[in-house]
């Protein structure tokens, strides 16, 4: 399971494994409040394409096809993210106000349209051997 929160939110129970995933620190917040696993400013949009969206909402179509298209040009950067949800809960953390016009929804349903198209388990299947019953 993919969720997203807000940085400046509380850590929860449920929040699994934390991923900060802007390309800029957020204001005011220190290291150890953000309670973040790891930081992954390689698949936040870019510096170009932030800086054009500026959280226009006006824009917010044509934002996140673009920022879709920089995430398909990506893909192995998101791996981690993918292989780590399929072992619990992901909570991808934006310090972004606007709940709804946010890069992390865009990442996190890309990530979710990348999920269904993956096969469920990488782990190698065995073989289990039977034995013969002839004597």
């Amino acid at each position: 399971m993919i969720l997203i929160k807000r940085c400046y939110e509380a850590r929860a129970r449920g929040d699994g494994r934390r991923i900060f995933v802007e390309r800029l620190w957020p204001r005011g917040m220190k290291k150890e409040d953000l309670h973040a696993d790891t930081w992954m400013k390689e698949i936040a949009p870019s510096t170009e394409l932030r800086q054009w969206f500026g959280h226009d909402v006006d824009r917010w179509d044509a934002f996140k096809q673009r920022y879709e298209k920089e995430l398909s040009a990506n893909r192995d950067a998101l791996a981690p993210i993918l292989d780590a949800s399929e072992r619990g809960t992901v909570t991808l953390l934006y310090s972004a106000r606007d709940i709804e016009h946010n890069s992390a929804r865009v990442l996190r349903d890309y990530l979710i349209k990348l999920q269904h198209r993956r096969p469920a388990s990488r782990a190698t299947p065995t073989k289990h051997s039977k034995k013969s019953r002839s004597e």
